[in-house]
């Protein structure tokens, strides 16, 4: 995808969650410990681009989608949406200037839809708390919205239990679409439904983008489902970007031994093809107490004496990939300036 002005803008976004003290911290002996959710993100997405988010359970993949939308206010950082600066204000300037032009499609499409209205009053409530147009035409557009998103008009005075989960799901997706909204983050969207169901989503949320130029943030841990939609991937470990760029190259040429890993777990079609599975030792660090230097380095099978003292920044291995680990780097010729300007030694 050819570079263009940014549509979302993330830089240095952090989010920490306090933890509740012990007599030790009341007393003013032991530091306040906090859950290191997000830690320095930086994530762009361009109009009418989709960037897969992948990575572990309890990595920070919600989190962010709900700092994006403004659910959750930062501790720090910058979100930046079609060039302004939507983190200044608080959370009533956010929900202002989000509401309209960024929405979320949950994970769980039972719990996330009102059990007590029909579908079409779902579908129709984010019209009716902006109120846009009459009620004629907001049921009209409610209509529309339904034959976007295939979803039969008999469904129209069901309630959610009355739907199967792809139905359901369905609903969730025409409620982010109506009020036109220029990016959706779709939180895990596919997986509490059956295969079959979920390839229905995945080619619905395809068609859709075509038809309305509405960018994704697709937040998954089904890494065949983000080859297919995604023009870009960021793979995050424990609240932080580790590896981000062009899908393609990614999956081909993946720089940070975490991405190694996780590709190496996807199941191979092919049974004459050799396995080369990546086995990790140990378990994934609490984000209360974030080992120092590289935050893989526990687990990593290439972790040298660098890894453990120095946080790795996101070097440049070419123009459309970038990933945080020094040996992958040293081995290429990349270097990072004083200033934290990634340099390439090397055509990469």
């Amino acid at each position: 995808m050819a570079k263009t002005k940014s549509l979302l803008e993330v830089r240095d976004l952090v989010k920490h969650f306090p933890v509740g003290r012990s007599w030790r911290g009341w007393l003013g002996r032991e530091k306040a410990r906090v859950v290191q959710a997000i830690d320095g993100v930086s994530l762009e997405v361009a109009p009418g681009e989709t960037v897969g988010l992948v990575g572990e359970s309890g990595c920070g993949k919600t989190t962010l989608g709900r700092l994006i939308v403004g659910l959750t206010l930062p501790t720090a950082g910058t979100i930046i949406f079609d060039g302004e600066d939507v983190t200044r204000g608080g959370r009533g300037e956010m929900r202002r200037k989000l509401r309209r032009e960024a929405q979320i499609v949950f994970q769980d499409p039972f719990s996330s839809l009102d059990p007590r209205q029909t579908v079409e009053r779902i579908i129709r409530e984010p019209l009716d708390i902006h109120g846009i147009g009459s009620r004629s035409e907001r049921s009209q557009r409610v209509r529309v919205l339904m034959d976007q998103v295939a979803l039969p008009n008999r469904y129209a005075r069901s309630l959610p239990h009355e739907l199967s989960g792809g139905l359901r799901q369905r609903v969730g997706i025409a409620t982010a679409l109506a009020l036109g909204p220029r990016l959706i983050v779709a939180d895990e969207p596919t997986s509490a439904l059956d295969t079959s169901v979920q390839a229905e989503i995945i080619n619905l949320l395809s068609d859709l983008q075509q038809s309305t130029g509405v960018a994704y943030l697709f937040v998954s841990h089904n890494l065949d489902l983000v080859r297919f939609l995604s023009h870009r991937v960021a793979v995050m470990y424990l609240g932080r970007i580790v590896e981000v760029g062009v899908g393609d190259r990614v999956y081909r040429q993946p720089k940070h031994p975490y991405t190694r890993a996780l590709l190496s777990a996807v199941p191979e079609p092919d049974p004459l093809r050799p396995l080369d599975r990546v086995q990790l030792t140990g378990e994934v660090p609490s984000p209360i107490d974030v080992p120092a230097g590289c935050r893989f380095h526990p687990r990593c099978w290439m972790a040298e004496e660098v890894c453990r003292t120095v946080d790795p920044p996101l070097y440049a291995f070419s123009a459309s990939q970038r990933a945080a680990c020094h040996v992958t780097a040293a081995q290429e010729g990349l270097t990072s300036t004083k200033e934290g300007i990634r340099e390439a030694t090397s055509s990469g």
